[in-house]
């Protein structure tokens, strides 16, 4: 079979896998969980295959029209380099992760046909966008993706928070979309040609008319699809979703697309000074702002929420230092560590009868209770603050030695504001990761929340996704900055000795402050009480959270009445923690700026229609009315009233004659 036949395969088993799960779910529900994992497992295998065909080398490409369209031509059109090929690798294997756990953690949930099918759909439009070598075919996966978040977020949709996430995370996706697909349409114009190849060509050869236009455009579909500032709100909100779908989103799918569509055009991002400063400008707000947003939330999904805007503004910080290859490094890494948080973390929502939106402070003796968890989630939490040997140390460093190179002026592919703006930004954040990394494990493993009721052991399918997701949150790192560079740019991706120094001096000041908080304020509040815990008749994990999120209070009974008053993250940022907490009120922001102004415009439009366009209408349809009831009732039926009429009529105009002809 050749290796174009293999790339087709790719997403199309998972979309087969999704069409037959939702015909079949009802039918033939034994049918349902095979359907799931089964096609993912195999396009887990096919990208292997894919990407050791490719090695590395040159680029695997094909086309055929797809239909004319008496302009730009748009093709069915592969383009797989070996970005492409490692980042289907890692959104493939982090899908059948999410597939297998979840069979365990949504066992028992009625909608879990439905669900299987959308995530498998998900993962077929994730792998198109990467494969594709045609803007308008990747256009349809980035699309396709919007869709399918929204129904994944609101897949409790009887809870009001799930339906207002799920809403809010299609439009605000949408509104960058809206410049994106303009955008695009520039682009194919000035090229000729949505065929990514073809375009890169016509940027080398300066055929892009405005290219500084162009870019920014499409940088406002890449904010909003990848949660960048300042479209980055609806990210923390998608949590009222389940959590493998959280995991799928923040590791592989759907935030990845925008840094890998920057990744795969990047020459053209380059061939505007301007673009790259803003693309700086952007990663450096979102990485500082989310870290300070993170270490303020009591929430355990919205503080990994919060840590996937800041990652992914690392990778957009080397994507404005010109480097995609640390960007793709850090993109690979943070895919396995990111997915094993959110997964661990449905194994600590479960056993600590709490849910999404319940909180850290009210956990407790959770290290005995659920150990695989434990060690699992701190090997990652040790990858995402960039501790070594472990792989976020190697994939971040590498994003700050681009940063630093552009600053020593070792490389001139970028602005030297944008090389200072990352670095610094980048050594901000690696303090603040740290810090509420090291927060996150203090309050969830060693906090003073009541003990909830034992379920006993979590499903095996679980426990076993978690130990495999371990493995490269633990090795990846020091395996691929030493093979990586052959797959991506060829750029050296060993970390530097004085941002691996800076980086990781800054990453243990974070944790050791963190931590000298935390006992500080673990003595202060040892004498405040905590509340006792009810038992919960269910054990699922997707019910317990669905039923939570319903009756707005912790899954299991009520854990505490009050929030634990331990918490680090109060005693760090001082008076800047209540803004933190609310995200620094950019959505209340958006609201004064956007909605109110909208909301008053639909007033007044409705006023003008109801009491304005409506009283015409009411007036043209009671004109007749008037007329007719005074011709009814000159319809009386007598006819002496009739030829009196008719004689008074005659004498009218009788009368009228004289006049005019004596006036004649």
């Amino acid at each position: 079979m050749t290796t174009t036949t293999l790339a087709v395969l790719v997403p199309l088993l998972p979309f087969l896998g999704a069409a037959a799960g939702l015909l079949l779910g009802r039918t033939a529900p034994g049918l349902v969980r095979p359907l799931a994992v089964l096609p993912t497992l195999a396009a887990l295998v096919l990208t292997a295959l894919v990407a050791v065909r490719q090695g590395g080398g040159r680029a695997i490409e094909a086309h055929t029209e797809l239909t004319p369209t008496g302009s730009v031509p748009i093709d069915l059109a592969l383009d797989i380099d070996g970005f492409a090929a490692l980042v289907a690798v890692l959104v493939a294997f982090v899908a059948a992760c999410v597939q297998i756990y979840s069979t365990g953690y949504l066992r028992d949930d009625p909608r879990y046909p439905s669900y299987a099918a959308l995530v498998s759909l998900f993962t077929s439009a994730m792998l198109l966008v990467v494969y594709s070598g045609d803007l308008i075919v990747l256009l349809v996966g980035w699309e396709v993706m919007g869709i399918c978040s929204y129904f994944l977020v609101g897949h409790y949709w009887e809870t009001p928070e799930a339906r207002a996430a799920s809403l809010k995370a299609f439009l605000v996706t949408k509104l960058g979309d809206v410049p994106f697909l303009i955008g695009l349409f520039a682009l194919g114009t000035d090229a000729g040609s949505f065929n990514i190849p073809r375009i890169l060509a016509t940027v080398a050869n300066g055929g892009i008319g405005h290219p500084t236009v162009v870019a920014l455009l499409l940088l406002a579909g890449v904010a909003g699809k990848s949660a960048q500032f300042p479209l980055h709100t609806w990210l923390p909100d998608a949590m009222a979703g389940p959590t493998p779908v959280s995991a799928l989103i923040h590791a592989a799918t759907m935030v990845a697309a925008g840094v890998y569509f920057v990744a795969r055009l990047l020459p053209l991002f380059e061939a505007s000074r301007a673009a790259m400063v803003v693309l700086a400008v952007m990663a450096a707000v979102t990485m500082t702002g989310s870290g300070l947003a993170a270490l303020a939330q009591d929430d355990i999904k919205r503080v990994l929420a919060y840590s996937t805007i800041g990652q992914l503004g690392y990778m957009t910080g080397a994507l404005a230092v010109g480097d995609r290859g640390a960007a793709v490094f850090h993109l690979l890494s943070h895919g396995a560590f990111k997915a094993l948080l959110f997964l661990a973390a449905g194994v600590i929502i479960h056993a600590a009868g709490t849910n999404s939106l319940a909180a850290m402070s009210r956990m407790g003796h959770l290290r005995e209770r659920v150990p695989d968890a434990y060690w699992t989630m701190t090997v990652a939490l040790l990858a995402l603050a960039a501790i070594p040997p472990f792989s976020g140390f190697f994939s971040k460093e590498s994003v700050l030695g681009a940063a630093e190179h552009v600053v020593s002026g070792h490389t001139a592919q970028a602005p030297g504001a944008a090389g200072w703006l990352v670095l610094v930004a980048g050594l901000v954040t690696a303090v603040l990761t740290a810090a509420y990394a090291t927060r996150l494990w203090l309050l969830a493993f060693r906090g003073r929340g009541a003990e909830a009721p034992d379920h006993g052991r979590q499903p095996l399918t679980m426990t076993v996704v978690l130990w495999v997701l371990a493995v490269p949150s633990l090795a990846f790192g020091g395996f691929a900055y030493r093979s990586l560079p052959g797959w991506l740019d060829g750029r050296d991706l060993t970390p530097t000795l004085l941002t691996s120094i800076l980086g990781t001096g800054l990453a243990v000041v974070g944790g050791l402050l963190t931590y000298g908080a935390w006992q500080r304020t673990t003595a202060l509040a040892s004498r405040v009480p905590l509340g006792a815990v009810a038992a919960h008749p269910e054990g699922d994990a997707g019910l317990v959270e669905a039923e939570a999120i319903a009756s707005h209070r912790p899954a299991y009974g009520d854990i505490a009445e009050a929030p634990d008053p331990a918490d680090p993250g109060r005693l760090l940022l001082g008076p800047l923690h209540r803004h933190a907490a609310a995200g620094f009120h950019v959505d209340a922001v958006y609201s004064a700026l956007f909605v109110r102004p909208v909301q008053a415009g639909a007033s007044l439009v409705r006023f003008l229609d109801r009491e304005v366009v409506d009283t015409y209408v009411r007036g043209a349809a009671a004109l007749p009315g008037l007329l007719g009831a005074a011709v009814r009732r000159a319809q009386t039926g007598n006819v002496q009233t009739y030829v009196s009429a008719l004689l008074a009529g005659t004498v009218v105009l009788a009368v009228a004659v004289l006049l005019v002809a004596t006036g004649a």
